[in-house]
């Protein structure tokens, strides 16, 4: 039977809210805490965690999901000792190596050998131990003439390539990443997720973070689901994902933001609301797959925004991509758009009629400069249903296999009468 790698037990962590970070507090700050202290109230501080329990077992790829601000951060800062809890119990066996976030565990004034060094000696390894993966990690990571170049003039990539070569290489027994994939091109995507699925094999425990619900299905065997720092479920991935996308989904056909759903980074970008438009432009939840519909997202700029570009991602509810488009694909709009002044805005795309099949989709917002900067991003933003009332071959009782269900232009020909027929 295997052995427990990570044991959980009403695990909690509470934040001051507007406190300052002290990175070193003084006697001063210490002494002053205390009065202050006795001056608070429950509502200057929020729970990040809140009785949180679960086991890993050695080998095991767990998956954790949630909606931004969720805790699933939070936890995996836990789980790899960078913060401490506030309440609970976390045990822990066998070295962890980490992924939070472009850069950790990085000094930026050390070149890219000597970090790599620096993250081994971190995890106890020795230098012997790190030299035997030296050549690997710097080749994975792709970059060979840069290894000698203070961290700090490297790109977010090139960050993000040796910062995860280094955690998969290193051979920690728990790798813990955390939404890897939100940056770096497709390749690297690919790679991550490649060597990610090699770790796993190699039996080595493996909690893996990401709103990329296709590679949490493809990685992870189970699933947990934090919401407002609670864990709501624990299954197989398959009913994790789905209960994920379908929990807390409006069921009226739009979804409002409210202000703390919204990061301080995504200004000047405001996202407002986005809404399902049936064909007579009311709101609704569901449309039928023979009418057109619209999808419309309305937003605020706070000031000028040169390249911004707002588009949706659609997904079946089990994570799998459909397509992709933004506001400013036609070039005559991106042309027209190029600068976007401050002000109050509504981007709206039309949907097709006969192109999606009956079933349940979700809808993900992503406004952004192309290779400069996400402003905002929302991957389960909203979902809706899909009717096939008057849809191609309702004739036939079957349910029709697929995500779309276009009317496509067959012809019978009768080869002996020469007799050609074809629908309208």
């Amino acid at each position: 039977m295997s052995k427990t790698a990570i044991r959980v037990e009403n695990l909690g962590k509470k934040y001051n809210i507007g406190a300052l970070v002290v990175k070193y507090p003084t006697l001063r700050d210490k002494i002053s805490d205390g009065f202050k202290r006795h001056e608070k109230n429950a509502d200057n501080f929020i729970w990040a965690l809140k009785d949180v329990s679960f086991e890993v077992k050695e080998g095991q790829v767990l998956g954790v999901v949630g909606r931004n601000g969720a805790g699933k951060s939070t936890l995996l800062k836990i789980l790899s000792r960078v913060t401490e809890p506030t309440e609970g119990l976390v045990e822990i066996r066998g070295r962890v190596g980490s992924l939070l976030e472009v850069g950790t565990g990085f000094h930026p004034e050390l070149t890219g050998r000597e970090n790599i060094f620096l993250n081994g000696a971190i995890l106890g390894m020795r230098r012997e131990e790190i030299g035997s993966k030296f050549d690997e990690i710097v080749s994975f990571a792709e970059v060979e003439k840069f290894i000698d170049t203070p961290v700090k003039r490297y790109s977010s990539g090139m960050y993000l390539r040796l910062a995860f070569a280094v955690a998969a290489h290193l051979e920690p027994e728990i790798l813990v990443v955390d939404e890897v994939l939100a940056v770096g091109d497709a390749e690297f995507q690919k790679k991550c997720l490649g060597k990610m699925s090699d770790v796993a094999q190699q039996g080595r425990t493996v909690l893996f973070v990401s709103h990329n619900m296709s590679a949490v299905l493809r990685l992870t065997q189970e699933t947990l689901v934090i919401d407002h720092g609670q864990l709501l479920m624990r299954g197989p991935t398959p009913e994790a994902v789905d209960f994920y996308l379908s929990k807390g989904l409006t069921q009226e056909g739009q979804k409002i933001w409210m202000e703390d759903e919204i990061a301080t980074a995504a200004k000047p970008f405001r996202p407002i609301a986005i809404r399902v438009l049936d064909k007579h432009g009311g709101v609704a939840d569901t449309v039928r797959s023979a009418e057109p519909f619209v999808i419309e997202i309305e937003y605020e700029l706070g000031k000028p925004l040169k390249g911004l570009r707002v588009g949706i991602y659609l997904l079946t509810t089990r994570g799998e991509y459909i397509f992709t488009s933004f506001d400013t694909d036609d070039i005559k709009q991106y042309e027209a758009n190029t600068v976007r002044q401050a002000g109050r805005y509504v981007s709206r795309c039309k949907i097709p009629a006969n192109l999606l099949n009956e079933g349940r989709y979700v809808i993900g917002v992503n406004a952004s400069t192309y290779l400069i900067k996400r402003y905002f991003q929302d991957d389960q933003a909203l979902l809706f249903n899909v009717d096939p009332v008057g849809a191609p071959g309702m004739q036939w009782v079957e349910t029709r296999l697929g995500t779309i269900r276009p009317v496509l232009n067959w012809q019978i020909e009768n080869y002996e009468s020469g007799e050609m027929r074809h629908g309208k």
